[in-house]
């Protein structure tokens, strides 16, 4: 009942902070669906153990609610510390996201409320000596849990601590191996997971001016390649419609295609077909097949901005790092970014020119009022107003000779031929100028299939090509732009908000137990529910992206909850008169069931996102990952080294009391 009860109460908040029911906000309570009746749990078992004991059921619910009421307060508040730093991520992500930490927050916060107040209340004023109903098999399923905690679990714990060093060191190796393939590159890493389309997109950007009819002929050459495209899967009703547009210089052709759940072959498999079949066209500024357009990991994988104060090194730098780009098999689409326009004649005055009282807005003036027209006479005809130009005979201005040859008047009323006054070279008209700081620049995109290995293009770029391009260039900068600068710029500010986390939880953790040493013991199993996060999207076939690491983030507040509880109650043993080793053995017992029905409530809570299908979801689905894998994982580590590494604490302890009296004895006191 602490599921509706905590879902239900949210709902009452949310649109106070702006937050309507949609697909992030129905993910966020997927997410808290599992881990809001963790602290029910630990509450409830604790109530129950005191009832098995004989207590009455009203002071079994006050003494089990108390006992637990320190680590619960205090697991919510590392939870809540936990998702904060989803809000702090800046850009379009950081809008998208904020909702998760709002949401989680406020369903927390109720469950808190209904863990230790309700749901006590109701244990406590149940039936004294009334049997609870049960389902068929579920005693002999709670027998089994307590016979295996009580037996197998403590004779493994009792030998894991007895090799206490060697388990650490397994332990800290397995982190090493699995973080080091992770550093390595095999895994891939990218910002956002690509989701496929219903809709396959093929772009292509012929030269500026291109006439009609060879627009039409890529046109045409698109839509035959996509006819043998499908002709490879053998079935034509994959295709719904088949839609062409050409504007401009630009031939976009869009395949709409039959639902996923449908078809035997996925869009990019059929996008990757139509590529094939194409093939290269020539002449071409640009041409790009896309299989994600418009979903949340759409855009070109990589975008290099080049900046320099002289076009022609700019244009000549954007080709050499497009040729490279190239060079790369798992590189396409490459576009250099130099849209030159059309053709066009620009003239320079010369010293001649200028020495006869010439400018350059004069010749100008004179060059527009020949060949388009000079403005001599407007009048009103009805509604419209007409205007007459005035402008050379048609056989004067049909050539560039008559260019050449035009005269051009003087201040002093003489006539010049204009190549007298002025040179002509061969230019562009430039559809589209960037600059920043006063610079041209000049952006270089492709796209690099997988998406995951981004980041290994990426280091090739940023050690090898990079560089040399400015060293063929002087004077050139270079700078990533687009989804890669987004990435950084995310993943700088998650980075920065998971320092921030950790160190808030450290704080929450040392204020009940007093202690700067046991807020580290229960962090320790952090870094081992990111290697669950790991080893859950290999698992799974997926790559690591930001989604991903959110989850990562997220999950350190969620792992320590466990060991929150088991270190708590190893604390109240140890003031019973139990030794470390007999304590904290005793409380892996005593815990073991919570621990566990914790950790499985918390991935079945989050299992319908990790296995679902559906392409509205896939983008989400590496949080999940990370959170439902990393509490598994984390839940061994736990129950195992936990325990391990509370003892070699105070092993530690022991040996700096040991050193201290030691010194004492050797070195005398003064006064």
């Amino acid at each position: 009942m602490g599921i509706p009860t905590s879902v239900l109460g949210a709902l009452l908040f949310l649109p106070a902070a702006d937050i309507s029911i949609n697909m992030i906000s129905m993910f966020a309570f997927i997410v808290a669906l599992g881990i809001v009746v963790d602290d029910a749990i630990v509450a409830g078992e604790n109530i129950y153990d005191y009832r098995k004991r004989g207590m009455g059921a009203i002071q079994a619910a006050i003494q089990g609610a108390r006992d637990v009421m320190v680590p619960i307060t205090f697991s919510i508040l590392t939870n809540i510390a936990a998702f904060i730093p989803l809000a702090l991520v800046p850009g379009v992500m950081g809008k998208i996201w904020r909702v998760i930490p709002i949401v989680i927050s406020t369903v927390f916060i109720i469950s808190w409320v209904e863990s230790l107040l309700i749901l006590p209340s109701h244990m406590g004023h149940g039936k004294e000596g009334g049997r609870p109903w049960r389902l068929p098999g579920q005693r002999r399923l709670s027998a089994w849990l307590e016979t295996f905690a009580s037996v197998t679990y403590d004779r493994l714990a009792t030998r894991f601590l007895g090799r206490r060093y060697l388990t650490l060191a397994i332990g800290v190796a397995v982190l090493m191996v699995v973080m080091g393939y992770v550093a390595s590159g095999r895994m891939g890493m990218q910002m956002m997971p690509r989701v496929e389309s219903d809709i396959s997109v093929v772009t292509a950007v012929l030269p500026y001016g291109s006439p009609l009819s060879e627009s039409q002929k890529v046109r045409d050459r698109l839509a035959a390649g996509f006819e043998r495209s499908i002709a490879e899967v053998g079935r034509d009703s994959e295709c719904t419609g088949l839609f062409a547009m050409i504007e401009g210089s630009t031939v976009e052709m869009r395949a709409y295609l039959t639902d996923s759940d449908v078809r035997p072959i996925s869009t990019t498999d059929l996008t990757a077909a139509w590529r094939r079949e194409v093939g290269e066209i020539p002449g071409l500024e640009s041409l790009r097949f896309e299989s994600d357009r418009g979903g949340p990991g759409s855009g070109k994988s990589l975008t290099v901005e080049l900046s320099h104060r002289d076009i022609s090194t700019l244009e000549a730098a954007g080709a050499g790092l497009a040729s490279s780009l190239a060079e790369f098999a798992n590189v396409k689409d490459v576009d250099d970014g130099f849209a030159g326009g059309k053709e066009q004649l620009d003239f320079v005055m010369t010293d001649r020119g200028l020495s006869l009282g010439l400018t350059a807005a004069d010749v100008a003036r004179q060059l527009r009022n020949s060949f388009y027209g000079s403005e001599a006479l407007r009048q009103q005809r009805g509604r419209s107003e007409v205007r007459v130009l005035v402008r050379l005979p048609e056989n004067e201005r049909t050539s560039e000779y008559d260019v050449e040859e035009l005269m051009i008047r003087t201040p002093a009323g003489t006539d010049v031929p204009l190549r007298e006054v002025a040179d002509v070279e061969r230019g562009r008209a430039y559809t589209s100028i960037t600059r920043r700081n006063g610079r041209r620049t000049q952006q270089v995109t492709a796209d690099v299939d997988p998406p995951s290995q981004t980041n290994q293009v990426n280091a090739v770029l940023s050690e090898q090509i990079l560089p040399q391009l400015q060293q063929d260039y002087p004077g050139l900068s270079t700078v990533y732009e687009g989804r890669e600068a987004d990435m950084r710029e995310s993943s700088s500010t998650l980075y920065t908000g998971f320092g921030m986390a950790m160190l808030v939880i450290y704080v929450l953790l040392a204020i009940p137990f007093r202690s700067y040493t046991r807020p580290l013991v229960i962090m320790f199993s952090i870094p081992f529910g990111i290697v669950g996060a790991v080893i859950g999207h290999l698992i799974m076939g997926y790559s690591m992206s930001l989604i991903s690491m959110m989850g990562i983030v997220a999950l350190s507040g969620v792992v320590v909850n466990d060991a929150l509880v088991l270190i708590d109650f190893t604390g109240k043993l140890r003031e019973e008169g139990y030794s470390p080793a007999d304590a904290v053995r005793l409380a892996g017992v005593r815990r073991f069931r919570p621990i566990l029905l914790t950790t499985l409530t918390t991935f079945g809570g989050l299992a319908p996102m990790i296995f679902e299908t559906s392409r509205q979801a896939r983008f989400m689905i590496p949080m999940a990952l990370s959170l439902g894998y990393g509490v598994v994982f984390a839940t061994t580590i736990t129950l195992i080294m936990v325990p391990c590494l509370y003892l070699a604490v105070e092993d530690s302890h022991r040996l700096g009391e040991k050193i201290t009296a030691w010194a004492g004895t050797i070195i005398p006191k003064r006064g």
